[in-house]
């Protein structure tokens, strides 16, 4: 099992950028995929981007694409969520996730370990 832990939320303006980091336990964080999620008050938590455990293949959501880059520093047990252009519409926690098994997937459930997530929040 890997543990992980987000850092690197805030509160900043329309237009403004955050760049997100997961730090994970143990010494196999380069054979497990990784993943970025969020959850808005009252919605349920959807698929931001995920990244492929060589860091050579990225998906993203069409909400975020262009905007947001996902990457992975397996040297550092990190992975990364740059996040520029902010929109109000951004807001909300952010979830980093670890799948041992498969591929980059946009399904929370295909992810076995989570982080605790950490407040985004955008104002406009």
């Amino acid at each position: 099992q890997v543990q992980l832990v987000e850092s690197g939320g805030g509160l900043v303006q329309a237009g403004d950028s955050l760049r997100l980091s997961c730090a994970a336990s143990g010494r196999t964080f380069n054979t497990y995929r990784m993943g970025w999620f969020r959850q808005a008050p009252g919605k349920e938590r959807e698929f931001v981007a995920a990244i492929s455990r060589s860091g050579g293949s990225t998906l993203y959501a069409d909400s975020v694409k262009g905007r947001f880059t996902i990457s992975r520093d397996n040297a550092k047990n990190t992975a990364y969520l740059q996040m520029n252009s902010l929109k109000p519409e951004d807001t909300g926690v952010y979830y980093c996730a670890a799948g041992r098994t498969g591929y980059n997937s946009r399904q929370s459930y295909e992810y076995d370990n989570w982080g605790q997530g950490t407040q985004v929040t955008v104002s406009s």
